[in-house]
């Protein structure tokens, strides 16, 4: 007996930490495991979690159809087969693999399923109550192709419960993209054709040995309705082997402690919005009311438009001023929400003075097109002052100087690129936001939904962001706290249906 652990990791209102491993980490720590036990006994373990958690997903299932790839992620399927069909399940095996070429451990798995009487056939079964994704690993390079790919196209179309293994056998288990760019179809389908917030369970991915970071970023979250993880009884001592590519942000880790009762607004730090633009008044002032909402003991807002507005009349706390007239020494400042060409003038004394920094924007996009202006970034590091980037990915690509979709195929490693070159920390705003620093794991964080994605949003969260900076000065806790509660807020959303970004900063609260 081994002591392997099962449990859901999303979605769920609480996690403990979760280390996330790519492919290469992965097989590292496979070796390490499979050279201290016996022959097959990963293999066997797998296959066993698969039937206990096929089981559970359709506990009234008889016909299961197992698609079984020819690598080791059709093995684990076949073991699974057996067991199933022990428990008196009807499992029918579509196998692509050959005997001749066959990994030794898949081909063990297939003499077990044969001598345990598993139906085996060339074509999917008429009917089934429940599908298994066996076809492909984490060893995947390409798309499916031919048979592979239309007996996937038979499983996420036939309404019926699937369960993938290990990892859906279209996504890179690294980067959370796409085989290729024709699946994204696929997964845009799925979607469209159930109401996301409301649908059913009936996609669930099974991570076997490690989490992997492609399920919680990019195109990642749109595979699957719940992610599982077992960890196969492997012990700490073999995961050691190999560091984690990415964690996983928890609730644990953006714990924000009770204010004391004798504190006072000075305690909590003073934010500046410096932003508003001509025509774009409403992004600064969605970022100052955040702030002032995530705890912020005081917002000033200084709004390059040029043309005088003496009140918020939503927000009356907010004391806006002159740009010019503050003193950004003392304060978080967060610069470029609304501010258009504008804030190209204001950046220099921003970069120079501002004690803690979030560049949102506009601001971002100034800095992609001025090399003087990434001098003075760089030299924010050098002094040690914090500062935090809050891309998008269209935003990430003009400072990294490549494409949308090549910041989109490597989420992970652009963030992290981009966070060595400024020597700041990043924030990759998206479907799974990645947060990365110089010298750390990445982050990718869980919460948050396609609600999300409306005009304002982001500003709310760099809004979020300051007030974080403000009160406890380190960027990455600040970037973390931001982040999950922004999307904790989109997750929590009631009503109305359609979530605003001035709603959304409206119920942003400090704890």
């Amino acid at each position: 007996m081994h002591n392997a652990k099962m449990q859901r990791i999303w979605p769920r209102p609480k996690t403990t930490a979760v280390a996330l491993h790519g492919s290469a980490s992965t097989q590292r720590i496979e070796a390490a495991a499979a050279a201290r036990l016996p022959a097959h006994a990963l293999m066997q373990r797998a296959g066993l979690a698969v039937a206990r958690l096929a089981l559970a997903m359709a506990p009234h299932a008889r016909c299961v159809w197992l698609a079984c790839g020819p690598g080791n992620n059709g093995g684990d399927g076949l073991e699974a087969a057996l067991h199933l069909r022990a428990w008196g399940k009807h499992p029918v095996v579509t196998w692509l693999g050959s005997e001749e070429i066959a990994p030794a451990d898949a081909l063990a798995s297939l003499h077990r399923a044969r001598s345990a009487g598993v139906s085996f056939a060339d074509e999917p079964p008429s009917a089934f109550d429940l599908a298994v994704d066996a076809l492909l690993g984490i060893g995947a390079s390409r798309a499916p192709e031919g048979r592979m790919a239309q007996w996937l196209d038979r499983m996420e179309s036939s309404g019926k419960p699937l369960l993938m293994v290990d990892l859906p056998s279209r996504l890179n288990a690294d980067t959370g993209a796409p085989l290729a760019a024709a699946e994204c179809r696929v997964a845009t389908k799925s979607i469209a054709e159930h109401d996301y917030f409301t649908r059913p369970v009936s996609r669930i991915c099974l991570n076997l040995l490690t989490v992997k970071p492609g399920m919680f970023t990019a195109s990642g979250r749109d595979y699957a309705d719940e992610i599982w993880f077992d960890d196969l009884g492997v012990a700490d001592s073999d995961r050691s082997m190999s560091t984690a590519d990415a964690r996983l942000v928890s609730a644990d880790d953006v714990l924000i402690p009770d204010r004391p009762h004798a504190s006072h607004k000075g305690a909590w730090g003073d934010v500046a919005v410096i932003g508003g633009a001509t025509g774009m008044v409403g992004a600064a002032f969605l970022a100052a009311r955040s702030a002032l909402h995530a705890g912020a003991g005081r917002v000033f807002v200084g709004l390059l438009t040029g043309q005088p507005t003496r009140l918020d009349p939503v927000q009356p706390e907010l004391m806006l001023r002159d740009p010019q007239t503050l003193d950004l020494r003392g304060m978080a400042v967060v610069c470029g929400c609304g501010g258009g060409v504008e804030v190209q003038a204001a950046l220099p004394r921003v970069l120079s003075t501002a004690q803690r920094l979030v560049l949102d924007a506009d601001a971002l996009n100034a800095i992609a097109r001025d090399g003087s202006l990434q001098q003075l970034l760089a030299m924010r590091a050098a002094r040690s002052l914090p500062t935090v980037l809050t891309p998008h990915p269209l935003e990430a690509a003009r400072l990294a100087g490549m494409s949308t979709a090549e910041v989109q195929g490597a989420r992970l490693l652009c963030a992290s690129q981009l966070a060595k070159r400024f020597a700041c920390t990043v924030v990759l705003k998206g479907s799974g936001t990645v947060i990365a620093a110089p010298g750390i794991t990445p982050w990718i964080n869980p919460t948050g939904n396609a609600r999300l994605a409306t005009a304002g949003t982001g500003d709310v969260l760099a809004g979020m962001l300051s007030a974080h900076l403000a009160s406890v000065g380190d960027p990455v806790l600040a970037a973390l706290r931001a982040v999950y509660q922004h999307g904790r807020a989109a997750d929590e959303w009631q009503a109305p249906p359609a979530l605003t970004a001035g709603g959304l900063a409206a119920t942003i609260g400090w704890s």
